[in-house]
């Protein structure tokens, strides 16, 4: 039956969106699995700020997770044709919390407390700026004129690289043990450069600009299963490695970019 307004005029009654489909609930529990891996990052760092310092690396560990739960999500949504506007909502606010809000608590507790004011001032740009980010990413889904993405790029670092690059310097002193990569004011100075970094208009390669040539995908294949036995004896000086070799395609994304608008114009 409708409801009357006070003019007499019926007016249709609101109906209620219906629920997720069992589809869409796989890749909905990875991204809460996700947020949870995030979350367990942030009570590690506490315990390791608390007196427990093997704690940090797990805090680490669990951002590392997260981001791998993160890049699941979206192509199990994809493969099973499960993709919602509650899940991509889902996934923005698991992201700026485990990429975002949890590396911000992580690298302060580490050493940006040493000096509160610049260190907690850095952790905020980053978490902020992660925000600004994925709010960013979420205004423009139904956007059509996306040049840097009809070209197969992505705008900016993405939220979770940009967690992994925030973490370079507690990598290193993990890998280490110099002292001089726990400095806060150095520390403090990257956060900020990388939290620009992420909310930049800077094109990055995204995957469909990442496919090797055919002569050169065995030798992909081989390199992927070397990087993960080094993973697994040496994973610090490996994650340095990684994240190093991901700053230095950003210049070469821009290059590439750059390139390509200048065909897509002749």
């Amino acid at each position: 039956m409708d409801d009357f307004a006070s003019d007499g005029e019926a007016v249709p009654r609101r109906r209620l969106s219906p629920g997720l489909s069992v589809r869409a609930l796989v890749p909905n529990a990875i991204t809460a699995a996700a947020l949870c891996s995030g979350l367990t990052g942030i009570r590690f760092a506490i315990s390791a700020y608390e007196g427990n310092p093997a704690h940090l690396e797990k805090a680490v560990q669990a951002i590392i997770l997260a981001g791998l739960l993160d890049g699941i999500d979206g192509r199990a949504a994809r493969l099973l044709k499960a993709q919602t506007r509650f899940g991509a909502e889902l996934d923005s606010l698991a992201d700026s919390i485990s990429f975002g809000v949890a590396p911000a608590l992580i690298v302060y507790l580490w050493t940006l407390h040493q000096v509160p004011s610049f260190g907690w001032i850095a952790a905020l740009a980053f978490a902020i700026c992660c925000v600004l980010r994925l709010a960013r990413f979420n205004a423009r889904l139904d956007m059509l004129d996306q040049p840097h993405k009809a070209a197969g790029f992505l705008t900016g670092v993405p939220a979770p690289l940009g967690a992994g690059l925030a973490f370079l310097p507690l990598y290193l002193w993990i890998a280490t043990g110099w002292s001089e990569f726990a400095n806060p004011i150095a520390v403090s100075i990257w956060m900020v450069l990388v939290a620009f970094l992420m909310i930049s208009s800077i094109p990055t390669l995204g995957w469909s600009r990442m496919r090797p040539p055919s002569h050169l995908r065995l030798g992909v294949i081989a390199l992927v299963g070397l990087t993960m036995a080094a993973l697994l004896t040496e994973p610090w000086f490996t994650l340095v490695a990684v994240t190093i070799v991901y700053l230095l395609l950003i210049p070469v994304g821009l290059a590439i970019y750059v390139r390509v608008k200048r065909q897509g114009q002749s």
